[in-house]
């Protein structure tokens, strides 16, 4: 066969394979450049709709539950509980006084026995005069105690007998809808007259108003005569004391005009249950007393671990990324970038088990070291605290905001430091001033996103947290960050198996979970939109 008629053959052939492909496409409709364009194309429609699926699933199951906990509270107000708590605050703060003369006491042993050098026997005999003045302060209570302790069986009983009428009424439907009309007709509800029934309560008052006119008479004549001290230092805590007494003391008044006008029958607004949710200060849950469903000791504790992280992560990884990115050599940038890089494969629960078996032990030893005495908070007792879950999520997000940092740097025009090193700047000036500002928008982008790293992890906060639910005390300066807390992750991961499908708790925490979804969604848009605004800039 000649040449020609073999070539010829050859484009024949391959111009029919291109026709029947080009009528396969055309019979699907749409060309292989449309094929490949709606398959990656795909993968972001796959996204929306993920999205999408999860915020409808956290909206359907937490949207109900400022309903449950407007009931919630309603019954608390209707069956007297609140009543009730109005006094017994006075109990409560009558109590944390308590406590603050109980440390005084202590520094005053220690005093005795360290700086005075005797027997700890001793020491006590010579604060036998200290120890009958805290007994009486203690036992002041004893006349507003006994009357609280009446009011609170009133109110429980009435609450405890509304909720067996709801259990009872839900058996009652399941019996309807099985058919049994009859047995469910045997279930007899006994209805609750409320304003009745708090009558009771709110007719002690006058009893309670001696009781507490009592219990400020005895308060006021331990005020006016304190034990003596031995220490400057320790008078002037006692003094300190009697100041807060007085001042307690004073509360009295309002305390019982509080109770005079308290009003069961008073609705309670949607808008209260959003607000004890949000600005509530405690999550207490299966209390004989009250459930409470306040988010701020969760949203305190994950913005205090969050902040530790950042002061220690930002430095490491933007310092980090400047070095490799402008310093390093070759052969440094072959071993340090893999190396930050796969501290992201270590798995969240075995950076976990790290803090508890090492870091969180090493952490409290080092807090007794005399050398790091002068640090806020050292040194502490508690090895499961802020400053060990913080320390480990720090680690967690120096790759994140590594990585994401020194592509930042990397997208810096090369002619900008040229043009630096033409001008005569150093290669420390070159960076500071010229790679650092053009890069800051990229790098700002890095660090919020490490924050949402940061934020939503869970397993390191649960292990090593120490899931205290409480708000830290700020007061504290930046001792704080030796305190255990809890996180908005560690609650949910902690307590979602223990709870009743569809209950109140159950709801709260979905309502947590839509809350710190919000929060990543806020940190990631805003990162975004740095990122997009760096490249504006730099194009």
């Amino acid at each position: 066969m000649p040449p020609e008629s073999t070539e010829t053959s050859v484009v024949d052939s391959t111009a029919t394979s291109f026709r029947i492909q080009k009528e396969r496409t055309q019979f699907l409709g749409l060309t292989w450049d449309e094929c490949i364009q709606w398959f990656f194309g795909g993968n972001a429609l796959v996204a929306v709709i993920i999205l999408g699926l999860i915020t409808f699933f956290l909206f359907r199951e937490g949207s109900s539950f400022f309903g449950q906990n407007r009931d919630n509270i309603t019954i608390y107000r209707l069956a007297g509980l609140e009543y009730v708590d109005l006094g017994r605050q006075q109990e409560k703060d009558h109590a944390a006084l308590s406590r603050y003369l109980a440390d005084v006491r202590l520094r005053t042993h220690q005093y005795y026995t360290v700086q005075v050098g005797l027997p700890a026997k001793e020491a006590s005999a010579r604060l036998k005069e200290f120890d009958l003045y805290a007994e009486r302060f203690a036992r002041a209570s004893a006349s507003i105690r006994e009357q609280l302790s009446e009011l609170s069986e009133l109110a429980t009983d009435i609450k405890a007998r509304h909720l067996e009428n709801q259990n009872l009424a839900e058996k009652r439907r399941q019996l309807l809808a099985a058919g049994k009309k009859d047995e469910a007709a045997a279930v007899e509800i006994l209805p609750i007259d409320f304003p009745v029934e708090v009558a009771v309560i709110t007719s002690t008052l006058p009893a309670y108003a001696e009781a507490s006119a009592s219990f400020s008479k005895s308060l006021e004549e331990l005020v006016a005569a304190p034990p003596a001290l031995p220490d400057p230092e320790l008078s002037a805590r006692l003094g300190r004391f009697q100041e807060l007494t007085r001042a307690f003391i004073a509360s009295f008044p309002e305390t019982l005009a509080s109770m005079q006008s308290w009003d069961a029958t008073v609705p309670v607004p949607l808008s209260q249950s959003f607000s004890a949710f949000i600005f509530g200060r405690q999550w207490l849950t299966a209390s004989f007393w009250q459930d409470w469903y306040g988010a701020m000791p969760l949203i305190a504790g994950s913005m205090l671990v969050s902040l530790i992280a950042l002061v220690l992560a930002v430095p490491l990884g933007v310092g980090a990324a400047i070095y490799v990115n402008q310093l390093a050599s070759p052969v440094e940038q072959r071993v340090i970038k893999p190396a930050i890089e796969f501290i992201s494969a270590i798995p969240s629960v075995v950076l976990g088990f790290f803090g508890i078996a090492v870091l969180g032990e090493f952490l409290r030893i080092a807090s007794g070291w005399s050398f790091l005495s002068w640090v806020p908070g050292f040194p502490f007792a508690e090895r499961l605290n802020a400053l060990t879950a913080g320390c480990l999520l720090g680690l967690i997000a120096v790759p994140t905001i590594f990585t994401l940092a020194e592509d930042a740097i990397n997208n810096v025009p090369r002619a900008f430091k040229e043009a630096s090193y033409a001008l005569g700047a150093s290669r420390l000036q070159t960076i500071i001033r010229i790679i650092v500002p053009a890069s800051l928008s990229g790098i700002v982008s890095a660090i919020l996103l490490g924050l949402g790293r940061v934020i939503g992890e869970t397993m390191v906060v649960l292990l090593c947290a120490g899931n205290r639910i409480a708000i830290p005390d700020f007061t504290a300066g930046l001792g704080v960050v030796t305190q255990p807390v809890h996180t908005m992750t560690g609650i949910i991961a902690q307590e979602m198996g223990e709870v009743e499908p569809g209950g109140i708790h159950y709801r709260a925490l979905f309502v947590v979970g839509l809350l710190l979804f919000f929060i990543a969604l806020i940190l990631n848009y805003f990162a975004q939109k740095i990122v997009r605004k760096y490249k504006v800039s730099i194009g």
